[in-house]
C-alpha cells in the first residue's frame, strides 16, 4: 500500500493527546512526509492514512467519517480500555515504526445504517419514557420475530459485541464474521436471549401504539428521537482499521478483557 499523505487526528479534550501528537508529527515530518493535523470535532477529507490519538469513542467517531472515503485509521488510546487501538502513547515510536515499513494489514469491519446514521459498534433503541420500560416490537426482513418489553434493544455488529452488547449479556463475536447481533436490554421476560443473524437480513424496531416513541443513538455518541419504525441495515461503507501484525482478535480479548484468566490472575 503505497501511502502519500497522513492524517494525524487528535482529541485534545484527552490528556497528553497534545504531547503524542506533537511527537507523531515530528517524526513523520522528519521522514519528510505530507501530514496535516486535524481535530476530532473537525475531520476532513484527502488523507491515504489517519492516526486517531484519543479513547475508543475517538476512534468510533474517526471511524464513521473516514469509512465513506475508504481511508484506513489505526488507533493510539490514551483513554481507558482501548480495544479498538492498536498503540499505547508511550509505544507510539516502534508502532510508527511498523506502520513506515508496512507492517500492517487493514481489516475491513461491516457497519449498520438507519437512514443516514451510521454505526460502527451498535445502534441502541429506547423508550422515551424516562425510567419506565418499552415495549418494541422487532421484526426480521418484515417478518414479525419477538415483543419485548425492556429497558431497550442494541442492534450490534460483530465489532460492537464487545461493548454494550456483552454488558448487556450479549455474545462475543469475532469480526471477521457476516452478522448481526439483536440484544434485549433487561427485558422483563426468562424467556428473552440475544439473537445473531446474518449481516443480509434488515432489522425493524417498532414502538408500542401506547408509548411515545424512542430514542435512538448512534455508538453511544449520537441521539436522535424517532416517532415510526426504524430500520437497520447492513451499510454499503465498510470501517478499515489498521492492525499490526503481532495483534490479533483473541490476545485482544486476553489483554483488555482478562479473557479466559481466573479471578486470582486478574
Amino acid at each position: 500500500m503505497k501511502l502519500k499523505k497522513y492524517a494525524i487526528c487528535s482529541n485534545n479534550k484527552i490528556p497528553n493527546s497534545i504531547q503524542v501528537k506533537n511527537l507523531l508529527e515530528e517524526i513523520l515530518r522528519k521522514q519528510q512526509l505530507d501530514v496535516e493535523i486535524l481535530d476530532i470535532d473537525d475531520l476532513k477529507s484527502g488523507a491515504d492514512f489517519a492516526f486517531v490519538i484519543g479513547g475508543d469513542g475517538t476512534i468510533l467517531k474517526a471511524a464513521r467519517f473516514f469509512a465513506k472515503f475508504g481511508t484506513p485509521i489505526f488507533g493510539i488510546n490514551l483513554g481507558r480500555l482501548g480495544f479498538l487501538s492498536q498503540s499505547q502513547g508511550e509505544n507510539i515510536e516502534k508502532s510508527l515504526g511498523l506502520i513506515l515499513e508496512g507492517k500492517f494489514h487493514v481489516e475491513e469491519r461491516i457497519m449498520l445504517q438507519s437512514g443516514e446514521n451510521l454505526a460502527l459498534n451498535d445502534f441502541v433503541i429506547k423508550g422515551n419514557a424516562l425510567g419506565r420500560t418499552a415495549r418494541l416490537s422487532l421484526k426480521i426482513n418484515g417478518k414479525a420475530v419477538c415483543d419485548y418489553l425492556a429497558d431497550g434493544l442494541i442492534i450490534s455488529t460483530p465489532t460492537g459485541s464487545t461493548a454494550y452488547g456483552l454488558s448487556a449479556g450479549g455474545p462475543v463475536l469475532s469480526p471477521n464474521l457476516g452478522a448481526f447481533i439483536v440484544v434485549p436490554i433487561c427485558p422483563h421476560t426468562l424467556t428473552a436471549r440475544p439473537l445473531v443473524i446474518p449481516d443480509n437480513e434488515v432489522v425493524s424496531v417498532s414502538v408500542n401504539d401506547c408509548e411515545r416513541g424512542f430514542v435512538v443513538s448512534t455508538d453511544g455518541q449520537n441521539f436522535y428521537e424517532c416517532d415510526s419504525d426504524i430500520e437497520i441495515r447492513k451499510s454499503v461503507f465498510t470501517a478499515k482499521l489498521a492492525l499490526l501484525e503481532e495483534g490479533d482478535f483473541y490476545s485482544v480479548l486476553r489483554d483488555k478483557l482478562h479473557w479466559g484468566l481466573s479471578p486470582a490472575k486478574i
